[in-house]
């Protein structure tokens, strides 16, 4: 992991400003999902990624009825 020096803080309401250089780096947009979780005493943050509800892979999925399905999937589904 590498440091970034850079510092921010959590505001009234928990939140926390990602700068523009760390979102532009890590190709993260506005209204994109992130993906919070803890690694013993850190809070990680991940862009969320969509995977397939039955395979788990992240190519060319596609969303059906709220579930994210990939065409290989699709097609075993439709035989």
């Amino acid at each position: 992991m590498k440091a970034t020096g850079i510092i921010r803080k959590i505001d009234e309401l928990g939140r926390v400003v990602i700068p523009i250089e760390l979102r532009r780096a890590l190709d993260i947009g506005e209204k994109d999902a992130l993906e919070i979780y803890t690694d013993s005493d850190k809070i990680i943050l991940a862009k969320h990624q969509s995977v397939c509800v039955f395979c788990g892979k992240a190519r060319d999925v596609r969303p059906f009825k709220g579930k994210y399905v990939c065409p290989d999937c699709i097609r075993e589904l439709s035989k």
